[in-house]
């Protein structure tokens, strides 16, 4: 038995604990790696650039979560599928549900990136933007965007890797871009003196190189799915299937940009920059304490679709319950660190006292 042969074996038969860490382990891993790109970003942009920038890359958080949520709204629901066929041992639909995933993230990425480019500074207007963020804002929102061609297929296919079981490649990738990312923007932001530009160059070329592992990874046969140019044919039956199943997750997605939206307008009209500022902070720390709670999600999704599609309910429930007492274990541990060191947290991003000081209680809330 090979490698891959092993990973989907592994999904109906191994024990559930250690089939839920060797699956959650890697995958929360490779999430919080993909948080950290805004996390590291927000953390040499305010002690490099300052208090404004942090509200400026607050501000375009919420269009990036958008572009997250079309990916989402593809990976999610096309990772299903794939899992499922797996169990049922159709290969060949779960290669076109790949290969029209694929082609989806593509053109709903590039469409909202032309977008973006068209209606730039209304949208940083809307999303909350005062006229002295502006500036900041748009500086990194018309660089970030040119990844959002791109960005949807990394997030997206990511997810349909660990629908195969493959759980260290999934994590590998995002592991290799926020490496990239950690190492250029200290030398784009300082050594280059290229400002909030330069953690925004940082950061495409990171989720490029994530990109391109993975379109190596199908293209040297490292999937146990084998792609096809016929794949890439679209087909409304799979599309419509793989919308339905992640939409939830597009919502839950599009509903916190929205929130963080009106927080933000709210937060103009009321705090001024330094309160926006803070939320920026906020977020980011939330964003990033939350991933394990997704990779445990992300984890068990394979397992539960798997074993739904052998029939065998037993281990979905059984998956479903470990799942849930490991998020409820993890959730406490974090919520006991936020509430005991807040002012510590927020000053990894910031030397600003002000900033610091605003930013106790929110956290804690």
């Amino acid at each position: 038995m090979n490698k891959i042969e092993k990973n989907i074996s592994d999904l109906g038969n191994k024990r559930i604990g250690p089939l839920l860490a060797k699956l959650a382990i890697p995958t929360t891993i490779g999430m919080m790696a993909n948080s950290l790109y805004n996390v590291v970003d927000t953390i040499f942009i305010g002690r490099g650039v300052g208090t404004l920038a942090i509200a400026g890359i607050g501000i375009v958080f919420p269009i990036q979560m958008i572009i997250m949520a079309i990916a989402q709204l593809f990976g999610m629901g096309a990772a299903s599928m794939v899992s499922r066929s797996l169990g049922k041992k159709d290969f060949g639909r779960a290669s076109n549900v790949v290969g029209n995933s694929f082609i989806a993230s593509f053109v709903f990425g590039t469409f909202a990136a032309i977008m973006v480019f068209i209606f730039l500074n209304p949208i940083l207007r809307v999303f909350g933007a005062t006229e002295n963020i502006l500036p900041f804002a748009r500086d990194y929102l018309s660089i970030v965007t040119f990844g959002f061609i791109y960005f949807p297929f990394l997030v997206s296919t990511n997810n349909l890797i660990r629908a195969e079981g493959d759980a260290k490649n999934a994590m590998i990738v995002m592991l290799v871009a926020i490496g990239l990312n950690i190492i250029l923007d200290p030398i784009f932001i300082f050594a280059l003196d290229m400002g909030i530009k330069g953690a925004a160059y940082a950061t495409i070329i990171a989720q490029f190189t994530g990109f391109i592992y993975i379109v190596l990874y199908y293209i040297l046969g490292r999937s146990s799915l084998k792609i096809r140019m016929v794949h890439f044919r679209m087909r409304w039956l799979i599309f419509k299937e793989m919308v339905s199943l992640g939409f939830a997750s597009f919502v839950r997605q599009v509903s916190m940009s929205i929130l963080i939206i009106v927080v933000n307008n709210s937060l103009r009209a009321y705090g001024g920059d330094i309160s926006i500022a803070v939320f920026s902070v906020v977020n980011r720390v939330v964003m990033f304490i939350t991933m394990p709670l997704f990779g445990i999600v992300a984890g068990v999704q394979p397992m539960i679709g798997f074993n739904y599609g052998a029939s065998n309910m037993g281990r979905v429930k059984g998956s479903l319950k470990t799942a849930v007492l490991t998020t409820l274990a993890i959730g406490a541990v974090f919520c006991i660190i936020i509430l005991a060191i807040p002012s510590k947290i927020i000053g990894l991003f910031t030397i600003d006292t002000e900033l610091i000081n605003n930013g106790i209680f929110p956290m804690r809330m």
